[in-house]
């Protein structure tokens, strides 16, 4: 089957969009490649067509749990046989799941990278014929990437032991310094760069300066209609400003990693649907969403580096209409931005004190400790020996980059089920029929799960069942309380793993490039980032390409910069002219906003008096619709 063939028989297309005929190209070549493709560029059917025209499995190595389940969900449901490894799950699972990838049972295996490096995992490797090595947000195997992850360095292991094997590395934002990175350390044969143009037409980029960040919010997004996210950068901020919304008659919901796998998936799902205009996140929140129409992306909060700031504003306007991502920023800012940099890496005699610390929550003596894992609680640790939060939290990633210990701030455990009734019981028990469906898609799905606890898929039976998870969690408690199951729901728990024996602190190796060149290298990023915030003239999106190293022919016309320079160049009486004639079309036309575009002046010339007008007040939205100041 051609690749094209391929594309319309498992997922309905009839062609490629972007680079993805490109890559595939390059990949069915036998060549090493690095995709680069924004946010929402499809990235995922550039590893699965090729893969499925070649005899072996391919292994996909990503961080995201939560992506890498949607995905095998997502396989399978198209008849594509996957299966998933990552923390959280029994080694007999473990050993099923690749003893069958040996025998062929599975096209697609998705691993995290933290298990790379397991002794089982990389013996039962040897004897799966693979067939395309794909490393996902592969960013992140560069030290001078802005979410750089010790785990990554194992997959040059890997590579080393399947060396004809092409790999395909993905990431949506890297700078040429990175994308150089990620081909020397995944040991490309030869560089070999497909990229897709950062350049998004219908995307506005606006910077506004503000004393007040939640009046200047709800005059946002009363003035633009549609579905928007909110980014704020701590946990307290998500539910505040998610109350403020709803009081101001705004729909709004919050969203972090600290809650509930069940509670996140229902307001993900909420805000999907419509339920929900606006979700306020912290950027726990973004990775596999697929909503083309989001209209807003705002940044309450200045993000340390332009890579986070461009993925996250990119989520706005998928489906080509025009979108906004907005940037507040007030004058306290610089200040707090600073403190990031001392907070993110804080002196070397601190620490030092940590990890003593650390020592002795554990107790544990010097030259042991090799190999130890323990569950982990940031706040405990830290009022325990009365220790700043973020400094401390930075302390202990730095020592995982030195390799002294493993944090790992979020581990996931899947759910566990046993049935404490017996079979027999179970027919003799009236349920209603949810119940029903749910308790016989267990059992036809997972064996012994009599005699001992089984970890369950609760997407997949979820999706079997016809439910949401909330509906899951609500049954499985209800058979708990009856005594039919004993149920452990899904959780995410911190730990902390000793990779190598305690040492003095006075014999730590503080390595320049795990501390003093990323220290430089982060207090670049903030630079670059507060360039971008306090830049008065130019164009943003120029700016932002040229942060990746591509040019941008002309301005964009669209950025808060290339208005106010076109709404200047504007005389009062033009500016007038063309405000009466928007008043009038939207008085003619009040359901069809977009006739203003009708009106016979340059379009650029039209935004910028649009913006004026929704800056002075003289329009605003309101149910979706376009209001007059005399309305």
């Amino acid at each position: 089957m051609t690749y094209l063939e391929i594309l319309k028989q498992y997922w309905g297309y009839d062609s490629f969009r972007g680079i993805q005929e490109q890559i595939i190209g390059s990949i069915g070549s036998g060549r090493d490649t690095l995709g680069l493709m924004p946010t929402g560029g499809g990235k995922s059917i550039t590893f699965q067509v090729p893969a499925l025209a070649m005899d072996g499995v391919c292994l996909v190595i990503t961080p995201l749990i939560a992506l890498m389940k949607d995905q095998v969900r997502n396989l399978r449901e198209h008849g594509i046989k996957a299966a998933a490894i990552h923390t959280g799950m029994k080694r007999e699972e473990i050993i099923t799941v690749m003893e069958n990838c040996i025998f062929g049972g599975y096209k697609f295996l998705y691993v995290s990278p933290e298990r790379l490096s397991s002794q089982l995992f990389r013996t039962k490797l040897r004897h799966i014929k693979i067939c395309l090595l794909t490393v996902d947000e592969s960013h992140c195997i560069s030290q001078w990437g802005y979410d750089f992850r010790p785990s990554y360095l194992t997959i040059a292991d890997i590579r080393k032991e399947l060396p004809d094997v092409p790999v395909l590395a993905l990431t949506a934002t890297a700078t040429p310094q990175v994308t150089d990175d990620i081909q020397e350390k995944l040991g490309f044969r030869e560089k070999n760069v497909i990229r897709m143009s950062f350049f998004r037409e219908n995307l506005s980029y606006v910077v506004r300066k503000t004393e007040n960040k939640l009046l200047e919010l709800k005059h946002i997004l009363n003035s633009v209609p549609g579905t928007g996210i909110v980014y704020v950068r701590n946990r307290a901020e998500t539910k505040e400003i998610s109350d403020f919304l709803n009081k101001e008659g705004i729909p709004a919901t919050f969203y972090h990693a600290g809650l509930e796998p069940t509670v996140k998936d229902e307001r993900q799902r909420a805000w999907t649907e419509g339920i929900y205009r606006v979700v306020v996140a912290t950027n726990a929140f973004g990775m596999g969403i697929d909503k083309p129409d989001v209209r807003t992306v705002v940044h309450m909060d200045i993000p340390s580096s332009i890579e986070a700031y461009f993925q996250e504003a990119g989520r706005a306007g998928r489906d080509g209409l025009r979108s906004y991502a907005v940037l507040l920023h007030s004058p306290g800012d610089k200040r707090t931005v600073s403190k990031r940099l001392t907070d993110s890496f804080p002196k070397e005699e601190f620490i030092c004190d940590v990890y003593e610390k650390l020592s002795f929550y554990y107790e544990m003596a010097v030259g042991d400790g090799q190999g130890c894992t323990y569950p982990f609680s940031l706040g405990e640790f830290c009022q325990h020996f009365s220790l700043p939060v973020l400094p401390a939290d930075s302390a202990l990633r730095i020592l995982t980059r030195m390799g002294y210990i493993e944090y790992v701030d979020e581990m996931d455990y899947s759910a566990r089920l046993l049935f404490t009734a017996g079979r027999d019981d179970l027919y003799r028990l009236h349920q209603d029929k949810t119940t029903e469906d749910v308790m016989n898609i267990i059992l036809r799905l997972y064996s012994g799960i009599f005699t001992d606890y089984a970890y369950i898929d609760e997407q997949l039976i979820c999706s079997r069942a016809g439910i949401d998870k909330k509906t899951l969690y609500m049954t499985l408690m209800n058979l708990q309380s009856q005594g039919v199951v004993r149920y452990v729901p899904e959780r995410r728990t911190p730990i902390i793993t000793w990779t190598k024996a305690r040492v003095d602190t006075d014999m730590l190796n503080f390595d320049p490039e795990v501390y003093r060149l990323r220290k430089e290298e982060f207090k670049e990023r903030i630079g670059a980032m507060m360039e971008y915030v306090t830049r008065e003239t130019g164009c943003r999106s120029a700016m932002l390409l040229r942060y990746f190293g591509e040019h941008q022919d002309k301005p964009c016309m669209s950025c808060d910069l290339c208005q106010e320079k076109v709404g200047n160049q504007l005389t009062r009486g033009e500016r007038e002219v063309i405000m009466n004639a928007i008043l009038d079309t939207f008085h003619s036309f009040p359901d069809n906003p977009q006739k203003v575009y009708s009106l016979p002046y340059d379009r650029t010339k039209t935004d910028a008096v649009l913006r004026y007008m929704v800056d002075e007040g003289h329009l605003l939205m309101k149910d979706g619709k376009i209001l007059t100041g005399n309305d």
